[in-house]
């Protein structure tokens, strides 16, 4: 079989395919990859072959801002959040990404919630589509925008938008909101903490409380967008005189950007999550989707302080499942430190994050998706 994987050029758009992406790979099936060309490193590790098609990320932000008077990624309103990436995305990228569909003959194609470049090319090839959702579903107040944005554009291509054959979920059910109905094609899979090429893919062992007494150790990790140290440096001040604290760097930054005087801090470069979560107590996080999940399939409680895109939406799953605490603005470091401390004192918050985790470890593993969804093709 071949399956073609579609992704917004992102690592928080990317990173969660790439467990079924190796899985359908692992059964010897012909796997590559849509997206932007500077993820031909990560997906050359994995063996993956990418068709790199349209613009970086910055560029189609600019963009669609130029288009919208919003950026997409600090004013997440439905209107700035569709032109991104239902119209502007769509526009810069479909072409090539429909030559490469041809070129690679899909059997199916699968891609992330926020892509809607894989949809139109399902749609021009007449095959199945799957969706891999990120986290609690979007309202339909988004979802109601961003469907008549793209739909335009597949009119003017004489197509039709295709309908999930499958929605592939990786969120536990203690983080939908009320009343949440499984939609059509539902069908539950493991999200796992990224991890490394050659990974086992095995859920992780339940996270251990921190002893007695012990200063806890904390993870401060904002992505690989929102990463900046203007943002996290006062964070870090507020939280080293009570926690030793290990901070991922993002993509561009050093640790000579954070400054002096920072003795009980760790920094890291990009590092697979899932090597990141062993020995932590507590997660403080921007919030975005995978990095919620990876450190719930952890049993890890969590801090979210959102910052934008549709991490006031998980602020809100991980407060209302009493899994962790979220900081809203304009609340500021001191409101960081206290929800740390809230969190560690607290055992319900750990108890609640380990219930999450034994959800997500009851879910079907990417493996077996892949040959549920192998089988159903023929």
């Amino acid at each position: 079989m071949r399956i073609l994987f579609s992704s917004t050029p992102g690592y928080g758009h990317l990173l969660p395919q790439l467990p079924l992406a190796r899985a359908f790979r692992d059964r010897g099936d012909a796997v590559a990859v849509l997206t932007s060309e500077s993820f031909r490193p990560l997906l050359a590790a994995e063996d993956i072959p990418l068709f790199a098609v349209g613009p970086e990320a910055p560029e189609i932000l600019a963009e669609a801002a130029r288009r919208s008077g919003a950026s997409a990624a600090t004013e997440p309103t439905p209107a700035a959040t569709a032109e991104f990436f239902a119209g502007t995305r769509v526009d810069l990228t479909a072409d090539a990404a429909l030559d490469a569909g041809r070129e690679f003959r899909p059997d199916l194609v699968v891609g992330e919630a926020a892509d809607y470049v894989g949809p139109l090319v399902a749609a021009a090839l007449e095959v199945p589509f799957a969706k891999v959702a990120f986290g609690p579903q979007l309202p339909a107040e988004f979802t109601d925008v961003f469907d008549s944005v793209v739909e335009s554009r597949h009119k003017e291509r004489g197509l039709t938008v295709p309908p999930p054959a499958w929605y592939l979920d990786p969120c536990p059910e203690v983080l939908q909101g009320p009343g949440w109905v499984p939609p059509q094609g539902h069908l539950p899979l493991r999200p796992e903490a990224h991890q490394g090429p050659g990974a086992s893919g095995t859920a992780p062992a339940p996270a251990t409380p921190p002893a007695d007494g012990a200063r806890p150790r904390v993870l401060l990790s904002f992505g690989t967008h929102f990463a900046e140290p203007a943002v996290l440096r006062p964070v870090i001040d507020a939280l080293t005189p009570t926690a030793d604290v290990v901070v991922t760097l993002g993509l561009t930054a050093t640790a000579a950007d954070y400054g002096d005087g920072l003795d009980r801090v760790d920094f890291v470069g990009f590092t697979p999550f899932d090597e990141l979560l062993d020995g932590v107590d507590l997660v403080v996080t921007h919030g975005g989707a995978g990095t919620v999940l990876g450190t719930l399939s952890h049993g890890l409680p969590m801090v979210v302080v959102p910052q934008g895109a549709d991490q006031f939406l998980n602020a809100a799953a991980v407060a209302g499942a009493r899994a962790g605490v979220a900081v809203l603005p304009p609340a500021g470091p001191e409101a960081v430190a206290e929800a740390m401390t809230e969190v560690l004192g607290r055992s319900e918050y750990r108890d609640n994050a380990g219930r999450a985790a034994g959800q997500i470890a009851a879910m079907a593993s990417p493996s077996e998706v892949a040959e549920r969804l192998a089988a159903a093709l023929g």
